[in-house]
């Protein structure tokens, strides 16, 4: 037994769809039946696109931008202010939400357990920093230094988390990171043998519980 259906559809002055079914076979035949449906025309308690683009995500990335653009140069003459202004409006409408998601607002331990993470690399960069001048002092200089590629796979998921690693192991002196993945795939040039032994070690795991993912 096979059946046809046919629908028409059409839109009414009051914003709702009416829609006619006729279904018809060679056995039966049916007369026409009447549904309507509400039509998404639009709803003024919903946030316009302004609403959304310049909301809590945008206004806390900015802020959070401009402060570290303040602390990081020094300088509060308008010129350097007006170039921090800039970069922090153009930043916070790029990755607003990457650093506050819509979904979940903003995540307080998150931030703290990232605010707590920063004393941690500055002594990680101090510690590097004392190993790359003992290296260029050293008279056996061109023998100890001896660059390389090291390669390895992060057990990292989020693309913030790889993104925070990327940037660790790349301010810390002597190493840079060359490549990352979405799928944690690292590439790392190291400075000397050294530099590379057990990476990413202490700083996955420090990353890791930043974001939750132990």
């Amino acid at each position: 037994m096979s059946f046809d259906e046919r629908i028409c559809i059409h839109l009414n002055d009051t914003g709702t769809v009416a829609a006619n079914t006729s279904i018809g076979g060679p056995l039966a035949s049916t007369s026409g039946h009447n549904h309507v449906m509400q039509a998404d025309t639009g709803d003024a308690s919903r946030p316009h696109r302004g609403e959304r683009r310049f909301g809590a995500p945008f206004w806390i990335t900015f802020w959070v931008s401009l402060l570290t653009w303040a602390v990081l140069s020094g300088k509060f003459d308008m010129f350097h202010m007006s170039l921090g202004v800039i970069s922090s409006v153009i930043v916070a409408r790029v990755s607003g939400a990457r650093l506050v998601s819509p979904k979940t607002g903003f995540r307080w331990r998150v931030w703290w357990r990232f605010i707590c993470y920063i004393p941690w690399l500055l002594f990680q960069i101090y510690r590097a920093n004392l190993h790359v001048m003992y290296l260029v002092f050293h008279p056996r200089m061109h023998e100890l230094i001896d660059p390389r590629m090291v390669r390895f796979n992060s057990r990292l998921s989020t693309d913030m988390a790889l993104f925070v690693l990327a940037n660790s192991i790349t301010l810390t002196p002597g190493t840079i990171t060359v490549f990352t993945s979405v799928l944690g795939k690292y590439t790392v040039h190291v400075i000397d043998a050294p530099s590379a032994e057990g990476m990413p070690g202490e700083m996955e795991v420090r990353v890791a519980h930043i974001f939750e993912e132990l």
